[in-house]
């Protein structure tokens, strides 16, 4: 049987296709659906995605640049490959600037974006259960961005950004470990609250913790399977 393309079809909004075509391999790529190392052909992007080969050609330089898609001479575009090495580095990095945005986002204490913390936290709790593990890395997904507005430092959130985009695979596998989503979500609910009551400390310590736990289930699971 076909494999089902509707989920990585593009239709023409007000977002530049190239957006559009972006954000849809990147799902692609984080879900697991393109597996790291996979060769990404044109033609079948072009015929999964329903768009030409130069939104493909501009989706793919941007994904590369972003680290997810890796040129290989007389290969072509490939899915990223990530060691051990490289994602323990991506997480200590990442609980440096995460634990600075959280401080300054319980700093700030804005209104909208605890109210947009909460409403991705409680639509995580509701998708927690899926088999599907997307609705619940697209709820996270969404928490992170309100978090990272909410530091008001652009520099932070343009760096976050894309160590999130390089360890997505990672976080992907974190999820489908045993009990790893409980306690995600009860780590996620401690820095909202520690945001909500003002607590820069507390969400700092919240935030370096919760990355801690989550790079020691995503690097055993990566030394599994290396």
């Amino acid at each position: 049987m076909a494999e089902d393309d509707s989920d990585l079809n593009v239709t023409r909004e007000t977002t530049s296709l190239r957006q559009l075509v972006e954000n849809r391999l990147r799902s692609a790529i984080g879900s697991g659906r393109f597996k790291p190392g996979q060769r990404l052909i044109e033609r079948e992007l072009c015929e999964q995605t329903g768009v030409g080969r130069t939104s493909i050609r501009e989706a793919l330089r941007q994904l590369e640049a972003e680290g997810l898609v890796t040129t290989i001479p007389h290969r072509g575009p490939v899915v990223s490959t990530i060691t051990a090495n490289e994602a323990a580095q991506l997480y200590d990095l990442r609980g440096l600037l995460e634990g600075y945005a959280g401080r300054e986002c319980a700093r700030r204490r804005d209104p909208a974006i605890i109210a947009r913390l909460r409403k991705q936290f409680v639509r995580m709790g509701e998708v927690a259960g899926e088999q599907d593990r997307s609705n619940l890395l697209a709820a996270k997904t969404e928490f992170y961005a309100a978090l990272l507005e909410g530091c008001g430092n652009a520099f932070v959130e343009r760096f976050l950004k894309m160590l999130l985009n390089r360890v997505t695979v990672l976080r992907m596998t974190s999820m489908t470990q045993a009990n790893r989503i409980g306690n995600s979500l009860s780590e996620i609910e401690n820095i909202l609250t520690a945001i909500e009551n003002g607590d820069e400390e507390a969400a700092e310590r919240a935030c370096v913790l919760h990355i801690r736990n989550a790079a020691k289930v995503a690097l055993e699971a990566l030394a599994r399977s290396e």
